[in-house]
């Protein structure tokens, strides 16, 4: 009986309390999802996890959906922003470690400006201890919150208190005299 019903009556039994109407949503959108997000990440195992958290997601905010609207298109918007989540955790480029004259560590990652590539081949610490040293109080500051501390411009930008587009703005300009300093 169940397994005929259509999504949003899956949704309202599930909602009622009949636990197994979950259960035949899932199966229904299963496959559909799963060929979606393995044709935005392209990997077998990363699509099995980014489907299962696409579920946990919809189970999480089932009570939320508006059940004047389609299932498909919210189901699918979920599974989109996860995957685009995973992508971008993806494309972390490794790290290089240093550090710096005050034996704090300084992580340096590439961003769309490619201001590390240089960094990434650098091997003399001694370089980037004084080019770190030669910047400015708030640009070291900013790039140990970032790197050392391991924070994202969201939470950078709240401990500070200033916009995220401020401090990723200065984050690039930050990196770009980091870079300045080493070619002196």
């Amino acid at each position: 009986m169940l397994e005929t019903l259509e999504d949003k009556e899956l949704i309202k039994k599930y909602l009622k309390g009949e636990a197994r109407a979950f259960d035949f949503l899932v199966e229904k959108n299963l496959k559909l999802i799963y060929n979606f997000v393995y044709k935005n990440v392209g990997n077998e195992a990363s699509a099995e996890d980014i489907t299962q958290e696409v579920f946990i997601k919809v189970w999480k905010n089932i009570k939320k959906f508006d059940q004047t609207k389609s299932f498909k298109p919210w189901i699918f918007q979920i599974a989109k922003n996860t995957s685009i989540d995973f992508l971008r955790k993806k494309k972390s480029i490794p790290f290089s470690k240093f550090e710096n004259e005050k034996g704090q560590n300084v992580l340096v990652e590439n961003t769309p400006a490619k201001p590390t590539n240089l960094l990434e081949n650098l091997s003399d610490k001694k370089t980037l201890a004084t080019a770190m040293h030669n910047l400015s109080e708030k640009e070291q500051k900013l790039i140990n919150l970032r790197h050392a501390e391991g924070l994202s411009f969201k939470e950078i930008a709240g401990r500070l208190k200033e916009s995220v587009n401020t401090i990723k703005s200065r984050y690039r300009r930050s990196l770009s005299n980091l870079r300045k300093n080493i070619h002196k």
